[in-house]
């Protein structure tokens, strides 16, 4: 806990402030030795300085006992990460025609799920941003559509150095927390920008991308998805395994979330380190929702010391949410149609949003995000279980007491009352994840 251990710093550096004054001794005069044992002159005696003041004990600040005081108390004092927030998306869709952005997330901003201003109330210290490219990028510009996403985050680290850090290691990550930095690692959703040449890996890496999602919404050169009924390569593509061999000599982290089965299998059996599940969920809760993870995929993660890190999106929580939602989707399109507007329209989104308002959208609660951790604990142990918001990606179906990048003590508060010690909080909020991103780069080291 970083305020503990500055704590400790403070107190061994005024020990070693601290020293002892020696008593005066007479030196030998020209006469010899016969004089050595003369007393010296009192005027000639040195005044000892005074003793300096004992220093003050160190001060630690102590933990408060109350759940909620408490569960700020440890976001604060815990390296808390954050698997998936698709802040750069957001900037991008909400920018002027001339690509300028409209909104400045270093300052408070009146939409989306991340500013600075919510991010340090709710103890957030490395979201890891998405460079998020769409499937219809493949193989129509996807590198340079994720190099100009990646050119939006290192502007911000750039527009607001007392705010944001660029981190491109652990190391990085928790002395940029230790100053009171939000860090900003970066993870590309979608291996569609490698374009079928290996050397990519490498050039990403080089431009601060930690972890590559290795497909999205539809199967790509690399990977088969989860949403993809095609199911093209039937799992991995033959340059997929490749990818992940050279992701692995490189250090970056592969990430699973939005594979079909038989691609994580096939990623299980190729990689060499650890992997992350970035913003999955738990299918138990969910079932037939592929985008989720069974059971067994979760013991086989961490088995190879992975994490699966929990979205929070209610179709990705609840099999009923999901399905309330869809009816209330149904029935807000029956309306419009009704109402003959168009759903993009003003007068069509005006009325989607009245709609909203008078028969409020289903959504999961915070408790549910709570009940997917403890499902992962319950299976693989503490360990291997991490935060994956999908914070400004997953749209208006964000759980009650988790809208927006402030509110994780919510979740803390949740855990605690269920009996989980702030021991195991710290690995949940960061320390599992950080754990399994040095581990890539340990593996990476010896490869080289």
């Amino acid at each position: 806990m970083r305020r503990l251990l500055l704590a400790v710093v403070f107190a061994l550096g005024c020990q070693a402030q601290t020293s002892t004054v020696s008593s005066p001794v007479a030196t030998p005069t020209a006469e010899g030795s016969a004089n050595r044992d003369a007393p010296v002159p009192v005027a000639a005696r040195p005044t000892p300085p005074p003793e300096p003041p004992p220093p003050e004990p160190a001060r630690t600040e102590p933990a408060p006992t109350e759940p909620a005081a408490l569960a700020r108390w440890l976001t604060d004092h815990a390296t808390v990460v954050d698997g998936h927030v698709d802040l750069p998306w957001r900037l991008l869709k909400s920018a002027a025609a001339d690509g300028t952005p409209t909104e400045d997330p270093s300052l408070a901003t009146p939409t989306g799920d991340f500013d600075w201003p919510r991010a340090r109330e709710g103890g957030l210290d490395a979201p890891f941003m998405s460079i998020y490219v769409a499937s219809k990028f493949e193989g129509r510009g996807a590198r340079a559509h994720a190099d100009h996403l990646i050119d939006l985050v290192l502007g911000l680290a750039a527009g607001a150095p007392d705010k944001f850090a660029l981190a491109p290691d652990v190391a990085t990550v928790r002395r940029n927390a230790a100053a009171g930095l939000i860090s900003l690692p970066m993870g590309m959703e979608n291996g569609a920008p490698l374009e079928g040449d290996l050397a990519n890996v490498t050039y990403f890496h080089g431009r601060g991308i930690r972890y590559i999602t290795l497909t999205h919404s539809r199967d790509n050169h690399i990977s088969d998805s989860s949403f993809d009924t095609r199911h093209t390569h039937g799992g991995l593509s033959a340059f997929g395994e490749q990818v992940v061999a050279e992701m692995n000599r490189v250090g970056v982290m592969v990430d699973v979330s939005h594979l079909s089965d038989q691609a994580f299998w096939d990623v299980m059996a190729a990689s060499r380190a650890p992997v992350l599940a970035t913003h999955s969920s738990c299918r138990h809760f969910t079932p037939n929702f592929e985008r989720n993870m069974s059971d067994d995929m979760i013991r086989a993660l961490a088995k190879q010391g992975g994490v699966i890190m929990i979205n929070f999106g209610s179709d990705f929580l609840s099999g009923e949410v999901r399905t309330a939602r869809d009816r209330h989707a149904a029935a807000a399109t029956r309306a419009l149609r009704k109402a003959k507007l168009a759903p993009q329209s003003p007068a069509g989104l005006a009325f989607l949003a009245e709609y909203d308002t008078r028969h409020p959208v289903p959504r999961a609660t915070v408790e549910h995000v709570a009940s997917h951790i403890e499902h992962v604990i319950g299976l693989v142990g503490v360990d291997h279980v991490g935060l994956g918001s999908d914070f400004d990606g997953v749209g208006d179906s964000l759980p009650q007491g988790l809208r927006h990048v402030g509110e994780y003590p919510n979740l803390v508060r949740v855990l605690l009352q269920r009996g989980r010690t702030a021991v195991e909080l710290e690995k949940i909020l960061g320390g599992n994840a950080l754990r399994v991103w040095q581990a890539v780069e340990d593996h990476a080291a010896t490869r080289r």
